[in-house]
């Protein structure tokens, strides 16, 4: 691995918690991101020389903060800190840090910082952005293509999200028990929205955003490490695992969406599926189910048939119902009536679907689930409708083409069945 290759990994790797010790220092996002960045402009022309720091957090921290502070000195025409090379060479003071931000001080400045970029005052959108930014420390650039807006739309997000984060006045002490216990709720929802963002793109063409996804994974980890011993982060982590190990196999070489009836499962990631497995099986083993546990369990059935007939859909619907209970939703009623297809057949999860369509009418999924159930009963102009308005409803382009897909089927019967009524 080069130097700036590894140098690049460990400031990845260190900046939540680095970044949420300055911010414990400064008390303003803003200043406590461009120490930060000061620390890594240093890292990269020490560490190369030097080698790595024991504690490249405690090492980041302490040159950040100096650094923030010999520039608040030079302003204030006060006596400038020692040169660059003194600062670097932190020797005990860098072993004196570490001590001090132990675990457990980390574990609350990386939950200070979650839970600013997730305060209440701000939309989903603006909340992940700010993590993204903030917390994974990608550029402007970076999230404004994954979100596909221009960067000028993407920089005016983030700043309205720091001035609300501003104007909130939110409180930069230690998260105290119950304040962590409400707001870890929205870390992880946070986190599964950036998933899902990436799973399903919702703005445009890319169908699937693997960047998007694997930073939520890599922020859900961080936050497991934090919660090693609670059920739900347990099941969120698994889901994401589960259910990005079949991102090979999702698109086909034109890039259209492959059903997971049809995905060849040899492209399948084994290893991370078995990584969620585990994780499910540890989760549910606390007896305490939620969301994230029951469909990463749904996910789990799914990822343990090694081919789409194997599927036991009678456990899959059960967990739904389950998940029915614990999170109502019609959309989880809609794709409990998926497996109800399976298990009692097309009608039984037509009549359950049909209830649906005034909470779903601007649904995509919606009009494409009635389309494909109603062509399996053989009313295909009732089809043909629900799928040109599933059309009218796609986000992206592989999802308008994978019911075109469904339309030339209809197409294609429609014109077999003609042509054997005038051969009669």
């Amino acid at each position: 691995m080069t130097d700036l290759a590894w140098i690049n990994t460990a400031l990845t790797s260190a900046r939540p918690r680095a970044l949420g010790a300055l911010l414990r220092y400064f008390r303003d996002l803003d200043q406590a991101e461009e120490a930060f960045q000061e620390a890594s402009l240093r890292a990269l022309k020490n560490w190369p020389v030097n080698g790595p720091p024991r504690d490249p957090v405690a090492w980041l921290t302490l040159v950040g903060r100096n650094a923030a502070l010999d520039d608040l000195r030079r302003r204030s025409k006060s006596q400038a800190l020692p040169p660059d090379d003194v600062i670097s060479n932190l020797g005990d003071a860098e072993s004196d840090l570490a001590e001090r931000l132990d675990s457990s001080h980390y574990r609350d400045d990386v939950l200070r910082l979650l839970f600013i970029c997730c305060h209440p005052n701000l939309p989903a959108t603006q909340q992940i952005a700010l993590a993204l930014r903030i917390v994974s420390g990608l550029s402007v650039t970076e999230i404004a293509r994954a979100f596909l807006v221009s960067e000028s739309a993407m920089e005016q997000r983030i700043t309205r999200a720091k001035r609300r984060v501003s104007a909130a006045s939110v409180a930069f002490e230690t998260p105290n028990a119950y304040d962590r216990a409400e707001r870890l709720g929205s870390v992880a929802a946070m986190n599964y929205l950036l998933f899902n963002e990436g799973y399903s793109a919702s703005g445009g063409e890319a169908y699937i955003r693997l960047p998007l996804c694997e930073e939520a994974i890599r922020l859900t980890q961080l936050l497991l490490r934090l919660f090693p011993s609670e059920p739900e982060i347990m099941g969120l982590a698994a889901l994401m695992f589960l259910q990005h190990a079949r991102a090979p196999a999702r698109l086909d070489e034109d890039g259209s969406i492959v059903l997971l009836e049809d995905q060849d499962r040899r492209l399948w990631d084994r290893d991370m599926i078995a990584e969620g497995l585990v994780l499910v099986e540890k989760a549910l083993r606390h007896r305490r189910p939620g969301p994230y546990q029951v469909q990463a369990a749904i996910a789990a059935v799914h990822a343990q048939a090694s081919r789409p007939q194997d599927t036991d859909w009678a456990e899959i619907e059960l967990l739904y119902a389950t998940l029915e209970r614990l999170q109502p939703s019609p959309v989880v009623t809609l794709n409990r009536a998926v497996a109800v297809a399976k298990v009692r057949g097309p009608q039984a999860a037509l009549d359950m679907v049909e209830p649906l369509a005034e909470p779903l009418a601007g649904y995509f999924h919606f009009f494409g689930t009635r389309g494909a159930l109603l062509m399996q009963l053989g009313r295909s102009e009732e089809a043909r409708v629900a799928f040109d308005r599933a059309i009218a409803l796609a986000n992206t382009s592989a999802e308008a083409a994978h019911i075109r897909q469904h339309l030339d089927r209809l197409m294609a019967d429609s014109a077999q069945g003609r042509g054997a009524a005038a051969s009669t």
